[in-house]
């Protein structure tokens, strides 16, 4: 899955970028997920003292309120985007806000000052609000929505790319950086998307209940020199073998 990333202060024409670009993208055959990264501490999920809230009270870590309309997932806590992606599946993830996911991204802005607050070498473009003057930049493709739909969503298409595992820095830097300084490397076309080393050349995979759990390298350092450590002490074990191992819990 492909994903882009809208970033931008309140107010600066986030929503209008991605409603218009999450438009373009379905009629051009895509399907899209998208997410939107709320700071306001008054945002809740769920509704205080309604049943489904009441069930995350009682101490339920996962709560699904079904309706006739829509069906909600309730975690009662804020997400990492790496737990979020197993839940999502499409061929495009938009996501409004995130300045920090480790994928390519359009700026909203209202000032010159916040451009430069805000602009890093992942980012692939400009719109909305500082774009309704004659506005240009010296680097970056300036998009005036909902006009230059179409030519922001070629630039979205050209250089988005898979998105990277979001692994924690403490955990994984095999390519020589985190998942952000990765994504600005691909956008500047300084690396590839393949030199990712974690989803690259993974030796281990996991399943839980059916869906893929990532691995960083040095869990699946330990876990392969545990295992071989026991394999290799079993009788009549061909050498070189696949491994397979299932848990039932």
């Amino acid at each position: 899955m492909k994903a882009i990333a809208v970033i931008g202060y309140h107010h600066t024409g986030k929503t209008s970028t991605v409603v218009n670009l999450v438009r373009e993208l379905c009629s051009r055959g895509h399907t899209v997920a998208t997410i939107k990264d709320i700071h306001s501490e008054k945002f809740r999920a769920d509704t205080p003292g309604k049943n489904s809230a009441l069930h995350i009270k009682a101490g339920s870590k996962l709560t699904v309120a079904r309706g006739i309309y829509d069906t909600a997932l309730i975690f009662p806590r804020s997400l990492p985007l790496n737990e979020i992606m197993p839940h999502i599946a499409a061929d495009f993830l938009v996501i409004e806000g995130m300045k920090a996911a480790p994928m390519a991204k359009i700026v909203c802005a209202d000032s010159e000052a916040q451009l430069t607050e805000l602009i890093d070498d992942t980012c692939i473009g400009i719109s909305d609000i500082i774009t309704n003057s004659d506005f240009k930049h010296d680097k970056l493709d300036v998009f005036r929505i909902p006009q230059d739909v179409s030519a922001l969503c070629d630039t979205v298409l050209a250089h988005s790319f898979e998105i990277l595992p979001a692994a924690d820095p403490e955990c994984c830097q095999r390519c020589g950086g985190t998942c952000l300084q990765m994504a600005g490397d691909i956008v500047q076309g300084r690396r590839k998307r393949s030199e990712c080393v974690l989803d690259g050349t993974s030796r281990i995979s996991l399943k839980v209940g059916g869906k893929d759990v990532l691995i960083v390298p040095f869990v699946q350092d330990i876990l392969k020199d545990s295992i071989m450590a026991i394999v290799n002490n079993l009788r009549d074990i061909a050498p070189n073998q696949e491994i397979q191992i299932n848990i039932r819990t």
